[in-house]
């Protein structure tokens, strides 16, 4: 019934669409299986793409030839770039969606993806043969045969769903969890834990009262995540989010449930995400804030469904309802559903290696929220490079693996494997110690010709990229050059309240000055817009912004050149690091354990320390 597979996805979530997207498209024989084709990249949670370090993530997998930068952009229903107050390297882009339109066009692309089947039914165990993963059996009984197997189950291992004292089987409110395969992955030698998460309560919202809320428009400028040059939704038709907040009265209604709450009385074991923790959680933690902030979301464009960011829970649905109800514009909330917690099963991630295949089980890849990480965004990332990997390895090709200093989903990875995780891993710049050159801007130019050479990004993509080089190269050359007399300057920086100028002086120097942007100047300076000559917005933006901080990136770039020396460093897979008292006794656990391949790996080892390295350098040589 069916023919041998060149790797088989299991999952069909936001990794699962990726991994399998990512392989059919290089040329693998692939099949994805999952538990229900209706919820083929479901937003389980929240119906938003993007957002702080996660808004790179996307851009990255779009420049590599990836899938969901495009599904995101064309379900949009509000585009925000978050955190331009800040530096470049802190921007951060933000969809809202429509929670069916996403899933649907996720399904419309990988339906029209050669290579790819799919097949209904739940995965119940890995076929294993002499320590390699052959095929899956599923719980209608059929064996397939697959040469790479990729796991992306999400929270359906053993998933437990908790409301106040109910608690039930299942994967995503009103979907079975899944069970076999975590047992069957113990007695193969692996480590398990257990992990929790939440959601919020979805609301009718034509039962809310908008007017008590303040609103939260949209950017007026849209560039979305893509940078395939498909027409976008338009500033003026965005969809308004609101803001509310709770208050005193508020959090003393949510207590009166807490003698009932799943994770106050020792029901949920597993640890919950601390960046995004629920309400009951920020009540008891965080005690002297008398108010937190509430995002009204809309959940598409046909729909009344209103997701209340923030106000995740799993109190009893009673309490849930009486405590919204005291929060401004709520006073009349209708519920379509009410919040609750999951708790499934996960695999520390220190037992995969960089390419995200198993260490004890080859050809076998896990990817998504069974390595513990939270979020649709890192997800997606790992499915794509686990979808390439395991087709490179069926091709018998070198395995595709991003440094820190290429990519946010290097630094995730990374941090996956050399450290672990013991709760909901969740990305951040600041767990990015090159940000300036990780920058949502320039994922284009930094990973589209990997994306074009491994086969995913087209002819088109890496045209673009360096037509792109071209004109930010030719626009710097001619900031330059271009001088600007104190008449033609000053008007504009007088507007701006800049110093004005007192002799001539080169265009690129002005753009150094505070709140000066190319694009503003190339308007006001006579003569400088025509010098330039037709270039689209994101061309501008990267000029400025590398003229602008051009300091700060050749010094990430100079730290880059330093860390490689490390990185070079080549530990052998059987290194005895028992023989080495001189180590510390955490150091020595955690490298056997780990089994580093690199210094700078095992610099990054949470409990290595600097002079664990330099014992190990000394001994190597270095």
């Amino acid at each position: 019934m069916f023919p041998e597979y060149d790797v088989i996805v299991v999952g069909g979530g936001h990794a699962g669409c990726e991994a399998a997207a990512a392989a059919a498209n290089m040329g693998s024989k692939t099949l994805l299986v999952t538990m229900n084709m209706q919820t083929i990249a479901n937003m389980s949670c929240n119906p938003a793409m993007g957002g702080i370090a996660k808004g790179q993530i996307v851009r990255e997998i779009d420049a590599l030839g990836g899938y969901s930068g495009i599904v995101s952009d064309k379900s949009m229903i509000q585009f925000r770039m978050l955190n331009r107050s800040k530096g470049p390297g802190m921007w951060s882009p933000r969809t809202q969606n429509d929670r069916l339109l996403f899933a649907k066009l996720w399904r419309d692309m990988l339906e029209h993806t050669p290579n790819l089947d799919f097949w209904q039914d739940m995965v119940t165990s890995l076929l294993v043969s002499r320590g390699t993963v052959v095929g899956v059996r599923t719980g209608m009984g059929q064996e397939i045969k697959g040469k790479a197997v990729i796991l992306t189950n999400g929270t359906f291992l053993n998933g437990t769903i908790h409301v106040g004292d109910k608690q039930f089987g299942g994967g995503r409110m009103g979907e079975k969890g899944a069970v076999g395969i975590t047992e069957q992955l113990v007695e193969l030698g692996f480590e398990s834990d257990r992990l929790k998460t939440g959601t919020p309560p979805r609301v009718d919202g034509r039962s809310l009262d908008y007017s008590k809320m303040e609103v939260q428009e949209g950017d007026e400028e849209i560039t979305g995540f893509s940078y395939l040059p498909f027409e976008k939704l338009k500033p003026e038709n965005q969809r308004n989010c609101w803001i509310t907040y709770t208050s005193p009265e508020v959090h003393e209604i949510l207590k009166t449930g807490f003698d009932q709450s799943p994770m106050y009385q020792g029901r949920i074991k597993g640890s919950g995400p601390r960046y995004c923790p629920s309400i009951e959680d920020k009540i008891s933690r965080f005690a002297e804030r008398e108010r937190h902030q509430l995002f009204v979301e809309p959940e598409g464009w046909d729909t009344v469904e209103i997701y209340v960011n923030g106000f995740s829970t799993s109190l009893p649905e009673e309490v849930q309802y009486n405590a919204l109800r005291m929060v401004p514009g709520f006073e009349n909330c209708k519920f379509f559903r009410p919040g609750y917690a999951i708790e499934y099963d996960y695999f520390p991630p220190t037992q995969l290696q960089f390419t995200l295949e198993t260490k004890l089980v080859n050809n076998l890849y896990f990817a998504g929220q069974i390595n513990g990480t939270t979020g649709y965004e890192e997800a997606a990332c790992q499915g794509l490079m686990a979808g390439i990997n395991a087709h490179r390895k069926v091709q018998e090709q070198e395995p595709v693996i991003l440094k820190r200093s290429d990519a946010y989903i290097g630094v995730l990875i990374d941090d996956l494997i050399n450290k672990g995780t013991d709760e909901p891993y969740r990305m951040f710049t600041s767990r990015a110690e090159f940000r300036t050159l990780l920058r949502q801007d320039n994922a284009d130019l930094r990973l589209t010709p990997l994306g074009h050479e491994l086969g995913l990004a087209s002819d088109e993509r890496l045209k673009m990229v360096e037509e792109k080089q071209k004109s930010v190269s030719r626009i710097r050359e001619i900031l330059a050059e271009f001088p600007v007399e104190p008449d033609a300057g000053n008007p504009y920086l007088e507007k701006l309240g800049s110093s004005p100028l007192t002799e001539k002086t080169r265009a690129a120097k002005i753009l150094l000055r505070p709140g000066v942007g190319l694009k503003q100047m190339s308007e006001e300076i006579a003569g400088l817009k025509e010098a330039i000559g037709e270039a689209d917005v994101l061309t501008l933006e990267q000029a400025e912004i590398q003229a602008k901080y051009e300091t700060y990136i050749e010094k990430e770039k100079e730290l880059v050149k330093k860390m490689a020396s490390l990185e070079d460093a080549i530990i052998p897979a059987n290194f005895d690091y028992a023989k080495l008292t001189a180590l510390s006794a955490e150091a020595r656990q955690k490298l056997t354990k780990i089994k580093p391949g690199t210094l700078g790996q095992a610099s990054r080892i949470s409990g290595v320390n600097p002079s664990d390295v330099q014992i190990l350098m000394v001994y190597m040589g270095r």
